[in-house]
């Protein structure tokens, strides 16, 4: 047996998580110079752009994922361990003291030159995923997929991984901005 799609507190939450989190890169990569925006703390970190190229090939990807699990049987027998997981994706921003190495198909390699053009994707990657989480009735607790660390998460929670994705690497813009060795404007 199926759940129904998901209930509004649900959709609410997620839909305010992905806005909130929108808004909060948008303000941190407005008006940047070139030297900011490429500005690195260290070889091994990313810039700004690079976050940014990231998140939104992340969100893609996971959408992608979303879409194509939904496509298969749905599994309710992982219903209650993936349930005991809410707290983990929840507290997914600001968990930071746990590194995640980014596979290799949402690795940043500067795709997009200018500033305005990549600001403008993720503006059109969030929306897309905006409309999915507005328009969807597929039942999203029912149908799951890993995560590196977490293990199996069901497609809502997924929705809210990208979320608190976003704002775990707005957390990681505003360290580069912190850095002493940041451009000024």
């Amino acid at each position: 047996m199926t759940t129904a799609t998901m209930q509004p507190p649900d959709r609410k939450l997620v839909l305010d998580q992905l806005a909130s989190s929108e808004t909060q890169v948008l303000l941190l990569v407005d008006h940047l110079t070139p030297a900011q925006w490429h500005f690195r703390e260290s070889p091994n970190r990313w810039s700004i752009a690079e976050n940014l190229e990231h998140l939104i090939l992340f969100e893609a990807f996971i959408r992608s994922a979303i879409q194509r699990t939904l496509e298969a049987p749905p599994e309710p027998q992982k219903k209650s361990e993936a349930a005991t997981k809410e707290p983990l994706v929840l507290g997914l921003a600001t968990s930071r003291d746990t590194r995640f190495n980014a596979r290799e198909i949402v690795r940043p390699t500067n795709r997009y030159s200018d500033p305005l053009k990549m600001i403008e994707e993720f503006r059109n990657t969030r929306a897309q995923t905006m409309a999915f989480a507005t328009e969807t009735q597929a039942p999203l607790r029912d149908h799951f997929f890993p995560h590196i660390a977490f293990g199996d998460l069901d497609c809502y929670q997924w929705l809210l991984v990208i979320a608190q994705h976003t704002v775990r690497h707005a957390a990681q813009v505003q360290q580069i901005k912190a850095d002493p060795a940041y451009p000024t404007a």
